[in-house]
């Protein structure tokens, strides 16, 4: 009893700070009308289309952005109020949904219609996504952030367990426009929830503002710390190819098992659903481990391979379960390692490069993995980045093998802070 009392608490003890908290219950909103209007799109342009490669091009309209624009989306979050920026960047998202939803409500709605808002809603993601993540930072400080990164994680991979099955009933039952509709209504949590903040509660650190460089400043800086260096280089691998599922599983789904949206949105819930059990074992660890990073790179590797060769929907359902399990935690370490890698003035930088890699690839990878799967076949556009991950694993034992991690996370972020001040002093 005491030692489930103790698990309890670590899991969740960033939700005793406030401010966290109410981010936390507005996210876990929002994302499941996010989830629910992803697999509207993917329905949506198969059911325009019929093309994975079409499908494809829609998401690399959409990271577009993020992969041209990286480096410089997270300026803005080490200039300016955080929370300022993620009330414009969560209204205007909304305003997108709502606009896609009466397109598709009035049947007016075209492919070029779904390109011009894929790439307005990249623009927005080019700041929305670093923003988000150096805000969790703010709100729980160093000592708390693994445990708040997992957790929002989690949420966000629950609400891809819940949203997916209500997504599913709605567009059988009333149509892929309530998707869209119901999508923009949940932005009025995020946006409630950020407005009752309290700013005094934030950790601010005061520092010495250091002059400002040049815009790919965060480029060079990135390169320079081996452990961020090495991080991205792995998502940017496993991004660019394994995190393709909004073009690789509806494919499945259809091409493969002959389903409906129906399937499709079980597909993603079993993931979700893998991903929560994997972010409450994830939340409740302390230290922050490179051998962990690479294990979970892999084994995240081989449960999509496995997945692509599983011979019944149902089997593959059971596999794209471990593969959430796996997801969350390779996400939440890696994220995790590269902040508290980061000296506090490039933070906001750097995690927009880690936005890059992760959903900013996908302008390469989703045409990519569209183009397998519709011409060679919906199982080897989801095991090719299987393979990638592993591969990935790999490349990155051979560097993060070679630091001692094994602190927790406080201990990491107060030598961190030394090593970094006294860096910028000699510089």
């Amino acid at each position: 009893m005491e030692a489930l009392k103790q698990f309890s608490t670590q899991t969740f003890s960033s939700l005793k700070i406030r401010n966290y908290r109410l981010y936390f219950i507005g996210q876990g909103l929002s994302q499941v009308g996010s989830w629910m209007q992803i697999v509207a799109l993917g329905w949506l342009v198969l059911t325009l289309t019929d093309s994975g490669t079409q499908l494809g091009i829609i998401l690399a309209f959409r990271f577009f952005p993020q992969l041209v624009g990286g480096p410089f989306g997270g300026i803005p979050a080490d200039r300016y109020s955080k929370r300022t920026i993620l009330l414009v960047t969560q209204s205007a998202s909304a305003l997108v949904a709502f606009a896609i939803g009466t397109l598709v409500f009035t049947n007016v709605i075209t492919m070029w219609m779904l390109y011009a808002f894929a790439l307005i809603l990249g623009v927005i993601n080019l700041f929305d996504h670093p923003t988000r993540q150096v805000f969790v930072h703010e709100m729980v400080g160093p000592e708390n952030l693994r445990n708040a990164v997992t957790l929002n994680s989690t949420v966000a991979n629950l609400a891809r367990a819940v949203g997916p099955m209500i997504a599913g009933s709605v567009i059988v039952s009333i149509g892929i426009a309530a998707c869209y509709f119901a999508n923009a209504l949940s932005f009025i949590a995020v946006i409630a929830m950020l407005l009752f903040m309290d700013e005094k509660e934030m950790h601010k650190k005061e520092r010495k503002e250091k002059p400002r460089g040049h815009l790919l400043e965060s480029v060079s800086y990135a390169a320079s710390v081996p452990v961020i260096k090495t991080v991205l280089i792995a998502m940017a691998v496993i991004g660019t190819l394994a995190y393709e599922f909004q073009v690789s599983l509806p494919l499945l789904a259809q091409g493969t098992f002959a389903g409906v949206a129906a399937d499709y949105a079980a597909l993603l819930s079993a993931m979700g659903a893998g991903s929560v059990a994997g972010g409450l074992f994830a939340a409740s660890r302390v230290k922050v481990a490179p051998h962990e990073f690479v294990a979970s790179a892999f084994f995240f590797g081989l449960s999509i391979v496995v997945t692509a060769i599983m011979p019944t929907l149902s089997l593959a359902i059971v596999g794209m379960v471990f593969v959430g399990f796996f997801s969350i935690n390779l996400t939440s370490l890696g994220n995790t390692m590269i902040q508290l890698a980061a000296a506090p003035h490039m933070r906001g930088q750097v995690m927009s490069l880690w936005s890059m890699a992760i959903f900013g690839s996908t302008l390469v990878g989703a045409p990519f993995v569209g183009l397998i799967g519709e011409y060679i076949g919906p199982r080897w556009g989801l095991a090719v980045g299987g393979v990638a991950a592993m591969a990935a694993a790999v490349y990155a034992a051979r560097t993060l093998l070679q630091t001692d991690w094994l602190r927790t996370v406080s201990e990491k972020v107060e030598v961190k802070a030394q090593e970094v001040e006294a860096e910028n002093l000699k510089l």
